[in-house]
């Protein structure tokens, strides 16, 4: 009963989550503190270590991206930065980008890596039933908050493949309103995605 009551909770507060990341606003990261705590509890219940471990991650995530969107301004021309708040400026707000080409070698080299440990210790110490699978979501998500964090567009995509593939791994695990969860996420991962596209036009 308790487990049921906090994925039920879990699954509103990824709701919310979801909005205000599909909005492209700061306040996801409120929500994205929250989430994490909970799921702390699901996933160690369910047995989904990897899972478990990376919600340990999305909270630090969560202040790096918080602290990140409101000072980390980007300098672009026209656009004001936090230097500029000595002049008595207020500097705009993050700007939505694409990930840059010198991006795409490491965050894949970190997805490898991450990928292989994670299924290893899954193997060799857990007794997960699902470690390819757990280890596969968990890789990416670590790619995917990391360019959440930087407001990279293409952050979508990870999303795209992680909630889609968690969506079927949760019913396997009776966990079924984070099913539900997750396969709303991918649906609205790919608005989200165009949702932004649109953003970075009239930024």
């Amino acid at each position: 009963m308790e487990l049921n009551f906090l994925e039920i909770f879990g699954t509103i507060v990824g709701l919310v989550y979801l909005w205000l990341e599909y909005r492209a606003s700061i306040y996801l990261w409120i929500a994205g503190i929250v989430m994490p705590a909970i799921y702390i509890f699901v996933y160690y219940k369910a047995g989904l270590y990897a899972d478990f471990g990376i919600n340990i991650y999305y909270l630090i995530a969560a202040i790096y991206g918080w602290f990140f969107w409101m000072w980390g301004h980007r300098k672009k021309k026209g656009q004001l930065t936090t230097a500029d708040a000595s002049t008595g400026d207020t500097p705009k707000d993050l700007p939505i980008v694409h990930t840059p080409g010198k991006c795409y070698l490491p965050l894949f080299l970190v997805f490898v890596v991450s990928f292989l440990g994670i299924a290893w210790i899954l193997i060799a110490y857990t007794d997960s039933n699902v470690p390819w699978l757990d280890s596969f979501t968990t890789a990416l998500s670590i790619v995917g908050m990391w360019m959440l964090a930087r407001k990279y567009v293409e952050q979508w995509f990870a999303w795209i493949f992680v909630d889609i593939v968690c969506c079927g791994l949760y019913i396997y695990k009776d966990l079924y309103f984070t099913s539900a969860l997750y396969g709303l996420y991918s649906i609205i991962a790919i608005f989200g995605y165009f949702k932004w596209k649109k953003l970075m036009s009239i930024q």
